[in-house]
């Protein structure tokens, strides 16, 4: 399984990460459907660099020719002139395998907790921290995480 996979090349690179979409919604148990990863990690060079090596380990490329020390030196600009608030990979020869990394969140800032799926250890945001993250997009789909998310609290 993808979600495997990923979760395997980053530890495997010392990634630490987050999970902060659908996955992380469905892990926490409420009913979603998902393609994409999404996820957080720490705002270093070393971190985005370790990614940027994990995921091309996974034959994931960037979407846009950005590199690891791009995103990192850019940030700010990116984010705030550009809106860009994803460094998204996919797979090339299957575009279903997409990866995003939230560029505007630390996972150092988050809280984070480890539920047990697919036979490994997932790290994943806890439900304040994804529910912060998900009113900043505030797209439809994240509104209705945010209701289903609220249940579970």
């Amino acid at each position: 399984m993808f979600l495997q996979r990923v979760i395997g090349a980053l530890e495997k690179r010392r990634v630490k990460y987050a999970l902060v979409g659908g996955y992380a919604v469905a892990l926490h148990g409420a009913v979603r459907g998902t393609i994409d990863i999404d996820i957080v990690i720490a705002l270093s060079k070393r971190a985005y660099q370790r990614a940027e090596a994990a995921l091309a380990d996974l034959g994931l490329t960037p979407q846009l020719p950005l590199t690891a020390e791009d995103v990192y030196t850019f940030r700010e600009e990116y984010i705030n002139n550009r809106n860009l608030t994803a460094w998204s990979f996919v797979n090339r020869d299957n575009p279903l395998e997409v990866v995003d990394i939230l560029i505007t969140a630390d996972v150092n800032k988050l809280v984070t907790i480890t539920k047990k799926a697919l036979g490994m250890n997932i790290r994943i945001a806890a439900i304040p921290d994804l529910i912060a993250l998900k009113r900043r997009s505030n797209r439809p789909q994240d509104r209705e995480d945010i209701k289903a998310l609220e249940k579970l609290k």
